[in-house]
């Protein structure tokens, strides 16, 4: 078999092979940031080449081993860094031609815990206006492909992360997910994540002017998307780092008590107003059948009304959004993305005033059904999305668009207005595209979730590799 050449390489592979000295940071850089450069002019995932800067960082790592050893667990992973987050003297422009001046005075917590244990940023990702679509493009950067098809979505808002993760940019993609950014972009390409679940990592910008919103602070989290389950896991463990800027983080242990066995998961293929594709049906049914195989035990269960919730969440999130970021948006955006606003508002009427607050204290109630639920099954085995991957611009094309893409995202808003924990795997494929599907578990037990995205994919493959198999035929 013929020897894979460093970018297909893991990061869990690549911190090994450092460490043992059978290559060195630099290689591993040069060689990742050789390959961004090949790829990224027909898909635009990174549109902040800091390949330089990357070399001369994993020279001074490759000092550091020689003298004392490894740097930490990421010693010399490439990574690639989303432009909606602070790294230090790059500008956090947030997919917005307005925000090019506001270069970050300092790196964001969930970039220096990446940093401190070893990672090299190689690149900065896109993400569509404001961080504020299931798909990447907008008028400073451009559109970014998905490397499996240039017809289809990467996914939003992560997009240009999980386009770079999974075309070779790097082994680890920071991302982050308020209604699915994390999520929606590993689906459309066959990348794994876990959302985490509220209070799991740090999230702050040095460059802010003033706080975000309650429920952007309740929703929103920093995580990464991989190619494999166990460079989630490896990523994951560093990132969580505490950083007392975060008012919500916990500095809980990644790894928690080994749980009873069997593990008991809930299986539902339920995506209530919304038909299931065959396809959907095909990959839940495919999931439950591996972890059945791994030794989960896997009811099918009905869970509390996901529908419900996902509407409230979206619609509580649209009020917030109305009173503390609507102006910025009629100020800087485009008209693509003010029209989008206008459609976001006539589907999903924001709550207002008495009712907002209302809505947003029922939150609780969500979360208890959830809670007594995960008693009895800490895993749930779930849809992610009613229909396989959609057209790269399908949520501009008018109300019937968005409904296609993010109205029929109730599992996703849902885990997000929870402050649940969540992961994607893709465990089949249709018309050439992965085909993706959800497990949501107790907060703070994303290990138990990547244990049960690690189940499946042992047994159905990696899709990356599948990807590279296919792109060099």
């Amino acid at each position: 078999m013929a020897e894979k050449p460093v970018w297909q390489l893991s990061a869990s592979e690549l911190v090994n092979q450092i460490a043992r000295r059978e290559t060195t940071a630099e290689a591993v850089v040069a060689g990742t940031v050789a390959r961004m450069r090949a790829e990224n002019g027909h898909l635009n995932a990174v549109v902040d080449d800091l390949g330089d800067e990357a070399i001369e960082t994993a020279r001074y790592l490759d000092a550091v081993q020689n003298n004392s050893g490894p740097f930490g667990p990421l010693h010399g992973v490439p990574v690639t860094i989303k432009v909606n987050v602070d790294q230090k003297g790059k500008s956090t422009t947030n997919g917005v031609k307005a925000f090019t001046d506001i270069v970050a005075p300092d790196d964001a917590p969930f970039v220096r815990n990446l940093t401190n244990a070893g990672a090299i940023v190689i690149g900065r990702t896109n993400t569509p206006e404001f961080s504020f679509r299931a798909t990447t493009t907008n008028e400073l950067h451009g559109r970014t492909s998905n490397p499996w098809n240039d017809w289809a979505s990467p996914g939003g808002s992560s997009g240009g992360a999980s386009a770079a993760v999974m075309s070779g940019m790097g082994p680890i993609a920071h991302g982050n997910d308020i209604g699915g950014s994390l999520r929606f972009p590993a689906a459309a390409t066959g990348a794994v994540t876990v959302k985490p679940g509220l209070g799991r990592t740090p999230a702050w910008n040095p460059s802010q002017k003033a706080e975000r919103g309650m429920l952007a602070q309740l929703m929103s989290v920093q995580g990464v998307i991989c190619r494999e389950v166990r460079d989630v896991r490896l990523a994951m463990r560093s990132a969580i780092a505490y950083d007392p800027h975060d008012p919500w983080q916990a500095p809980v242990p990644f790894d928690g008590p080994a749980p009873e066995k069997p593990v008991k998961v809930g299986f539902t293929t339920n995506t209530y107003q919304f038909e299931a594709h065959p396809a959907i049906l095909q990959a839940l049914e495919t999931a439950r059948d591996c972890l059945i195989d791994a030794g989960y035990e896997v009811i099918e269960i009905e869970t509390p009304d996901i529908s419900e919730i996902g509407e409230t969440g979206y619609r509580a999130l649209m009020g917030e959004v109305n009173v503390l970021m609507l102006k910025d948006v009629r100020e800087h955006g485009s008209s693509e993305i003010n029209r989008m606003f206008d459609e976001y508002f006539e589907l999903f009427p924001p709550f207002r005033d008495d009712e907002l607050l209302q809505q947003m204290a029922r939150r609780s109630h969500f979360i208890r059904q959830w809670n007594l639920l995960f008693e009895e099954y800490p895993l749930v085995l779930c849809p992610f999305l009613p229909s396989p991957t959609y057209a790269w611009n399908r949520d501009a094309e008018g109300k019937d668009g968005i409904m296609e893409v993010l109205g029929c995202g109730i599992w996703s808003f849902a885990m997000n207005y929870m402050g649940l924990p969540a992961g994607i795997v893709s465990p089949s494929m249709h018309d050439g595209m992965p085909v993706a599907v959800q497990v949501a578990g107790q907060r703070f037990r994303e290990d138990l979730i990547l244990d049960a995205l690690e189940a499946v994919e042992t047994r159905v493959g990696v899709m990356a590799e599948k990807l590279f198999a296919q792109n060099a035929s």
